[in-house]
This record gives C-alpha cells, structure tokens and sequence, in this order.
C-alpha cells in the first residue's frame, strides 16, 4: 500500500520568541514492512541550522535552530511510505516460546552474552515500574503460555479495561494514572502495554506512528484531521541454538512483535511507523528548548491518505 503522510505543527507565540532549539522525530522509518520512498522537511521561519542523525534505537532525529525572534513556528514533514501487512496474526507467530522462558533470558548472568533488547526491559521515565501493572498482566501470562499469547491476551484485556477518551489525559500523565482511572488515549494505551510486559521481565517497547483512518461511507476524507498513533511492540526471542550465533554483534535475533492495544489489533499495511524507544519521550514528534514566548497556542494536524501511484516530482 503507497501511504501519503504530511504532519504539520504550528505554533503561535506570545511574547516573541527570541531563539530556539528543537528536535524532531517526523521521518518514517525503513524496515521490513515498509520503505520509506520520499521524504522532505519544510521549516517557517527558515533556520540557522538543520542536522540529520540516526539515534541509539535507529531513528532519524532532527535538529533546528531558530536565532531570531518570531512569533510562528510552522514545520511541515511530508513523506511517501510503501508498506506491507508482515504481522497480521502475531498471537501466532514464530517462535513461541512460554513466556517464563523469555523473562530467565533477561535476567542478569555474570559472563552473559549481551543482547540490546534488555535496554527495553527496565523502567523509563514515562513507564515505571509498579506492582500494579504486574498484577493486571499476570491473568494473561499464567505458566507455560507462549509469550505471543500471553501477550495478545494482554492486548485484548486492555482494550477491554481501557475506554478511549480524547483530552482524557495529557503528555506527561503517567501510566499508573491512566490505569486507574481506566481511560485515555492510545499513548496510555501503549504505555500501560509496556509497563505490563516489563513487569513481567519481557522486554517491550513504545512505538509512534500513523494508522490510516477510513471516513464513513458517503463522507470524504477531511485533510488534516488525522493523527498521531502509538502502540507496543514485544520481544520475542529465538531458540536458544540459532539466538547464541546471533549475538557476535550484540544485535537481538528475536522478533519485534507489534500489538496495538487501542484498537484490539495487530498493525498490519494500514500502520506506518515513525519511531521506537523506551516510551514516548524518546520518541515525541517534536519538542525543544525556546527563550522567550511565555505563552503559546499549538495547532497539530496530520492526513494519512492512500494513493496509487508516486506523484511527479515538481
């Protein structure tokens, strides 16, 4: 499926801003299921500098900066990602290992061989770690399940748990909170996800991105009402053989699972990934540092449209 993305931010600053540094995670990956094909930043007022880096997860970042006063900030990323439907049943994937398997693997051993995804199995600074999660996640990891099981059951029992509501929570709400209070958005969803995977010792990890969105029937598709969408992605390793021969290069030879909690569902062609990390801090679309400009006003709005054909280029 050829998807068309255009994410644009704008802010409205009172006072004037006199400078500013921001970071962006606006650039969709390439990776098995999907392949970046065109990509370009559009930044008003015009920076003094943009660099382009690849992050310790492999995610493209961003860097402006602004060193003259304004009162706007409009940045537009516009992007064409082809993408496939590589993960449509993931509760019956391969391998399928039990859950408890998983979770020795991660434990520390003197000598151990390193494997990266054990950075996903720790607390963050937006995922804690609280034996309240544990207790929600053990029902769906009980003894001798596949971990793909247990965690599509985790899937399924927070979308049942968890009612959707926008502006039900912001940003910086924790996932503890947004547990309790049984609501929020797809951000808490995936949080909660991770949080409960972690306390169970398997690793997981948050990842942003977009999810085609269909109109009702009769309706068209209205440029910009789209959004941003997250959801969890679980590690699930291979046998024990095949994994050992893996690991020269400290890479993990498991499988990334991905589980999207909100809509009870596994990604599939419709879902394009932007970023991975620990949670949402590591991967936000875009924040900075900004001198000046005490009060703002922010205008998100995102279009995901499917089209048949790459655009000529101008």
């Amino acid at each position: 499926m050829l998807l068309h993305l255009v994410h644009e931010t704008h802010y409205a600053y009172t006072p004037t801003v006199e400078s500013a540094h921001h970071v962006l995670h606006l650039k969709p990956a390439s990776h098995a299921g999907q392949q970046l094909l065109r990509h370009s930043l559009s930044i008003s007022p015009q920076p003094a500098r943009v660099q382009e880096l690849t992050d310790v997860y492999g995610n493209t970042r961003s860097y402006f900066s602004l060193q003259g006063p304004h009162d706007k900030l409009t940045v537009r990323a516009d992007s064409i990602v082809s993408t496939l439907a590589l993960n449509a049943a993931p509760q019956d994937a391969e391998p399928g290992l039990p859950w408890e398997s998983v979770c020795a693997q991660f434990r520390y051993q003197a000598g151990g061989a390193y494997d990266s995804a054990c950075e996903f199995v720790f607390a963050s600074p937006y995922v804690p770690r609280d034996d309240a999660f544990a207790e929600f996640a053990r029902p769906s990891f009980v003894p001798g399940r596949r971990l793909p099981e247990a965690a599509h059951d985790l899937m399924e029992r927070i979308h049942e748990a968890m009612t959707y509501e926008s502006d039900s929570t912001e940003v910086g709400t924790p996932a503890l909170e947004a547990l309790q209070a049984g609501k929020g958005v797809c951000q808490d969803f995936a949080h909660i996800m991770v949080a409960c995977c972690r306390a169970m010792g398997v690793p997981a990890r948050y990842v942003s991105g977009y999810l085609l969105t269909t109109p009702a029937p009769g309706q068209p598709r209205l440029i910009g009402s789209d959004a941003s969408h997250a959801w969890a992605s679980v590690y699930c390793p291979v046998e024990s053989k095949a994994r050992g021969m893996a690991l020269a290069d400290g890479q993990s030879p498991g499988l990334w699972l991905d589980f999207d909690p909100t809509n009870n569902r596994a990604p599939g062609e419709d879902y394009v990934t932007l970023a991975i990390g620990r949670d949402f801090l590591d991967v936000s679309p875009m924040r900075g540092v900004i001198r000046g400009g005490a009060h703002h006003v922010l205008e998100v709005a995102v279009t995901v449209m499917p089209i048949d054909k790459l655009p000529e280029l101008d």
